[in-house]
């Protein structure tokens, strides 16, 4: 019988405000596996780790580990037992080396008094070595790409003797390129008998690198399978109570007139390096264009200046005809422009806010909603609960603060306040990063049902799969300008796009300004 090195039992998890996220769960991992913990975003899965982790603490039940039962009152208490979490959020200080932040909080002194920098970098390197998770150690975390960042965190924890490690949505912001490599990696530390609790919404890579998953649901566990036992679709069954169509089902685009127009746009940013190089494109009523490429290759400058965030530093932007750059905020809500964000936490919500504030925030100078100096309350109300009840939100009522929501139903409130307010063009960034599949089919319907009613849809999304299978058209930028144009994206794969996005293929001028429309 193979070792069982984690056993959470019969686990409940109750807040003071009387939420229930964990409901008697039963939890076994074995000692040198991968394994999955799925389910739906509120289904519990990360206030169990939280719980493992020694952030939160259960209000019944018990951990055991190696076959001694367990108190895990703080994060460093269960460093000492050998676990290390890797979060989804990077919790690294940009203004330090890889190697300070690999030992922060252990740092080897000179004389308990100046930091020892070579001995840093030497254990930096050691362990990058042992491991072959190769890292610069005296690079600056801010200088570094995502997938590097990744391989910190990871060597964080390994070098404080985790033996243990729990991965919170570890390929969310990485490439596929960056995802094959972390894949080789895992394995190999597995390998090397370590165990690996891998929290992902990607079905496929739950498919690829796992050995077993757990199935919550509701807060509870719907089983524990091998994963070469069932299939995607079985997944997300499990998942959410209902077939999951994981495939979007749209007809053929019949695009109308222009509504944004992006022409000539350029912009050097503070350091110096030019983000956006002549970068022209329109988008039409009735479609869907989508930008596909590596993250950081100008598309969140340019999606900051599409919504006022920033100015170009030449070029226009103009939506039906009408020139946007300088326009505040309501003046572009009040032209029905939506923006879903890439970060909902840092520009989506008002986190202390309750639901009611944050889904209608921007209409509240509507008349529908307000009498001179006092809104009207019964008709905020009722709008909110007919868009929880529409967009499927989980919480305990409309007064319910957003940040109390997890990750999947904010974003279902930000998509509810976006796709509600009769918008003519929508900026979807990375609309379904990080939610379950339920959401995702949801919000990927959602968009193909808005374009096909005349809204203009700007599809900007690093999940390769997604901006294929929704667009229909895309261009392809690379180092802050457009290296390929295609208008019909279901002639394309994975192949031919990557070589746009890695810089290794580029189109003429003519045929990309093919995107540019009058």
């Amino acid at each position: 019988m193979e070792e069982i090195v984690v056993s959470m039992k019969n686990i409940c998890k109750v807040y003071p405000n009387g939420v229930m996220a964990n409901k008697d769960v039963n939890l076994d991992i074995r000692r040198g596996e991968i394994h999955a913990l799925m389910g739906e975003n509120g289904a519990g899965k990360s206030t169990l780790m939280k719980m493992l982790f020694g952030l939160e603490q259960p209000t019944s039940g018990e951990i055991w580990l190696n076959g001694e039962k367990v108190v895990l009152p703080s994060p460093n208490a269960a460093i000492g037992h050998g676990i290390g979490m890797v979060h989804q959020h990077f919790m690294l200080v940009p203004s330090l080396t890889v190697a300070e932040n690999i030992v922060l909080g252990m740092v080897p002194r000179k004389s308990q008094i100046f930091v020892d920098i070579k001995k840093a970098v030497k254990i930096t390197e050691e362990y990058s070595e042992r491991f072959n998770l190769r890292v610069d150690p005296m690079a600056k975390v801010a200088d570094i790409p995502v997938g590097m960042k990744q391989k910190v965190e990871i060597l964080k924890a390994l070098v404080r003797g985790a033996k243990i490690l729990i991965l919170d949505e570890p390929t969310a912001v990485l490439t596929k390129q960056e995802t094959t490599e972390l894949f080789k990696e895992l394995l190999a530390l597995k390998k090397h008998g370590y165990t690996l609790i891998f929290i992902s919404h990607k079905l496929q890579e739950i498919m690829e690198i796992t050995d077993r998953l757990t199935i919550l649901r509701g807060g509870r566990s719907m089983g524990v399978y091998n994963t070469c036992d069932v299939s995607p679709a079985e997944i997300s069954r499990l998942m959410v109570g209902r077939d999951v169509l994981l495939n979007v089902t749209k007809t053929k685009a019949q695009p109308q007139k222009v509504v944004l127009q992006v022409r000539d746009l350029n912009y050097v940013n503070e350091w110096g390096k030019r983000m956006l190089d002549n970068i022209s494109f329109s988008v039409r009523q009735g479609e869907i264009l989508g930008i596909a490429g590596v993250e950081g290759n100008g598309q969140k400058e340019l999606v900051d200046m599409l919504f006022g965030l920033n100015r170009p530093d030449s070029g226009t932007i103009t939506v039906n005809g009408e020139k946007i750059i300088g326009m505040n905020q309501r003046k572009l809500r009040d032209r029905h422009i939506s923006l879903v964000p890439e970060d909902r936490m840092l520009y989506g919500i008002a986190a202390e806010a309750n639901i009611v504030s944050n889904t209608l925030s921007d209409r509240l100078h509507n008349k529908k909603y307000n009498a001179g100096p006092l809104f009207k309350m019964r008709a905020l109300q009722e709008e909110t609960d007919e868009l929880i009840k529409e967009y499927r939100v989980l919480c305990k009522n409309r007064e319910q603060n957003v940040g109390m929501l997890s990750g999947g139903n904010i974003q279902k409130v930000v998509v509810a306040r976006e796709f509600s307010n009769s918008p003519q063009l929508i900026i979807a960034d990375q609309p379904t990063r990080g939610i379950d599949v339920g959401a995702t089919e949801f919000i990927r319907q959602k968009l193909v049902e808005l374009a096909r009613s005349g809204v203009a849809v700007l599809l900007v999304s690093a999940d390769l799969n997604e901006v294929m299978e929704l667009s229909d058209s895309l261009i392809v930028m690379y180092g802050g300008h457009i290296t390929g144009y295609f208008k019909d994206s279901r002639e394309l794969d994975d192949e031919k796009i990557g070589k746009y996005m890695l810089g290794l293929a580029q189109q003429s001028a003519e045929e990309i300004t093919g995107v540019c429309y009058e």
